[in-house]
């Protein structure tokens, strides 16, 4: 496997070895003594599946308090994923990195504790799938606007369909200081 730094301090862009032939492919989509040797989290304690359409836009989700690292990966079809820094204190904060995710690169997208993260759906359907470092808590659940002019995120799409949970989200802004994530060099 590949490991790619981002700009971002953390994220990181896994592309695995895959083996093919006639058959189809293999690859290992998470190995914790490979993913320890690169510094990524050896244990995670919930996986989910999301199925979406084009143009939908799930995010900028995070949790806060606790925080969730996310493994992410596209099973089926392609996004546009986003990962921002949104963590108290940062010299990154605010800051954002995206890239496409797709059944056809294969490529995960590690987005470490303290990082809000969407993505939006480009192909007519997409199947994802996101390893968590710890459990969903519903308390702890919380969002950023999807078109936050603070964090300004290119999107690839202008008219997105949003859930009203996304669609109503506060602006980094306006979010309390105590339920942003910290910054631990």
């Amino acid at each position: 496997m590949k490991v790619i730094e981002t700009r971002l301090p953390g994220c990181k862009v896994i592309e695995p070895t895959v083996f093919g032939d006639s058959r189809g492919f293999f690859f290992e989509s998470w190995n914790a003594g490979r993913f320890a040797e690169h510094g990524l989290p050896a244990s995670f304690v919930q996986s989910n599946v999301s199925s979406s359409s084009k143009g939908v836009l799930r995010g900028l989700h995070y949790q806060w308090p606790r925080p969730q690292g996310k493994l992410v990966t596209v099973l089926e079809g392609e996004v546009y994923d986003v990962a921002a820094d949104i963590r108290r204190g940062s010299p990154t904060f605010g800051q954002w990195e995206a890239l496409v995710l797709s059944a056809e690169n294969r490529r995960q997208f590690w987005i470490p504790e303290g990082f809000a993260h969407g993505f939006a759906v480009l192909s007519e359907t997409a199947l994802f799938h996101y390893l968590c470092t710890d459990a969903y808590v519903k308390e702890a659940d919380a969002g950023i606007r999807w078109n936050d002019a603070d964090i300004a995120v290119d999107w690839p799409i202008s008219l997105p369909t949003l859930s009203a949970k996304d669609e109503n989200a506060p602006f980094l802004k306006d979010i309390a200081e105590d339920r942003l994530p910290v910054y631990m060099p």
